[in-house]
């Protein structure tokens, strides 16, 4: 019997358990040639449609949660030791951000039908706002976490990333539990009489300094966008879901903590390797330094190394409590008190709400600058609303029709070296086992 997604080619982020001759590996070296002890139920799913697994999606390694430098220079974000750097489908010299760079260019370019992405804050939206791709973080929960390589069970979710909404639409329904089929909400008329928020301080790009790639054009495409939803009968309102500033600090308080633990969690269910906790991550990548480290440190293991507790610490539960309530109230409240729908921002503005309430954030194409290089947009709305969000996208997809092909622009620029290496003694390269697929 055929399913919907017969001999359809997936590609799928090396953070995502295959149990098949497919590494599993968060881009690291440390775990290569372990051995997970079955496919992660959205894998067990999406075969079950009848989707061919077509390989590993590179991604910044342990999904950018490794060290802090990574941000400083943005083509480092998806690099690891293990798939290398990721280049971006539209611009060579330009970022393919993170940590879910693979499947963001994968999916631009063309190399699969669609690509799974896994997001703790970022990681799908981020990607999939350079690379001119739809991309969809669900509600926490939505899809299982189970067999995938864990930041924090907090605010971890896998996520369709496609080059339309209706591709969107269809992987999700596949991949979540209880299976859904949103393709009969894929029709004009989504957004007749719709209010849309319009998150005012997220369209000032000064609010972030020099922190994220964005400008005033990406504003104005975004306003652009909001343009054609009021034409398709959408009524805009200025609102503001609060400052991200306020909880983001308590934020990854809370991820150090349960990363730690976690992580030591996941390494106890693999076979083939005698890595088990983040102590031993931290020496294996000392070890093996110029193949770990030639780019950026491990300061963030070195730091969440130190916050033992989870879950009982005060301090984690207050930090935990705190910025979750926040980031969910600053939403919810928006929502309530102006009557939206959905609320929306320019790229890379505001991933941090949404993650950090565990709700929907739907990334779309808005535009192609004049340089070649994409323009996206952010919607969001609170716990379960992605049907909403996959028909509002839809009908704003076609009347924006926004989205254009690779041109495959500029050139690949080098990585500085961050010189990490020169206080570190290298044991010499790590053994990678034979007869293995990367």
């Amino acid at each position: 019997m055929r399913g919907p997604l017969h001999g359809i080619p997936i590609l799928v982020k090396d953070n995502i358990a295959t149990n098949d001759n497919m590494q599993t590996t968060a881009g690291s070296l440390a775990i290569y040639g372990s051995q997970v002890p079955a496919d992660a139920p959205l894998i067990q799913q999406l075969r079950a449609a009848g989707a061919i697994i077509l390989g590993k999606a590179n991604l910044g390694e342990w999904a950018n949660f490794r060290d802090d430098e990574a941000e400083t220079y943005p083509l480092a974000v998806g690099w690891s030791a293990r798939g290398g750097s990721t280049n971006n489908a539209y611009d060579l010299s330009y970022t393919s951000w993170g940590s879910s760079s693979g499947s963001g260019a994968g999916a631009a370019a063309n190399l699969c039908a669609a690509a799974v992405g896994t997001e703790t804050d970022g990681s799908i939206t981020g990607p999939s706002a350079v690379e001119n791709i739809f991309g969809l973080k669900p509600t926490l929960g939505l899809i299982s976490q189970d067999g995938i390589v864990p930041i924090s069970h907090q605010q971890d979710t896998a996520g369709p990333m496609a080059r339309s909404v209706t591709d969107v639409a269809i992987l999700l329904g596949i991949m979540q539990s209880p299976q859904t089929d949103y393709t009969p909400l894929l029709q004009r008329g989504a957004l007749q009489g719709k209010r849309i928020g319009r998150d005012v301080r997220f369209f000032d790009y000064s609010y972030y300094g020099s922190g994220i790639p964005g400008d005033e054009l990406t504003v104005a495409f975004a306003n652009n966008a909001l343009s054609v939803m009021q034409s398709l009968g959408a009524r805009i309102v200025d609102i503001d879901t609060g400052d991200v500033f306020a909880y983001n600090g308590d934020e990854f308080t809370a991820l150090l903590y349960e990363f730690r633990a976690q992580i030591a969690d996941y390494l106890a269910t693999l076979t083939h390797t005698t890595v088990r906790t983040l102590a031993d991550l931290i020496a294996f990548n000392n070890a093996h330094c110029t193949q770990e480290m030639p780019y950026y440190d491990q300061d963030v293991f070195l730091l969440a190394e130190q916050f033992v507790g989870y879950p009982n610490d005060p301090n984690y539960i207050a930090a935990r409590t705190h910025a979750t309530n926040t980031a969910q109230a600053g939403i919810d409240d928006a929502l309530a008190r102006h009557h939206l729908d959905a609320i929306v921002a320019p790229h890379l503005t505001n991933s941090t709400g949404p993650a950090v309430a565990g709700y929907p954030n739907f990334s779309m194409p808005v535009g192609i600058r004049s340089s070649g290089r994409p323009a996206g947009m952010l919607m969001y709305s609170t716990a379960f609303h992605e049907a909403q969000l996959i028909a509002m996208a839809y009908d704003l997809e076609q009347a924006l029709n926004a989205r254009q092909q690779p041109q495959l622009l500029g050139s690949i620029q080098p990585i500085p070296n961050g010189g990490f290496c020169n206080g570190h003694q290298n044991h010499g390269q790590p053994h990678l086992p034979h007869g293995k697929i990367f």
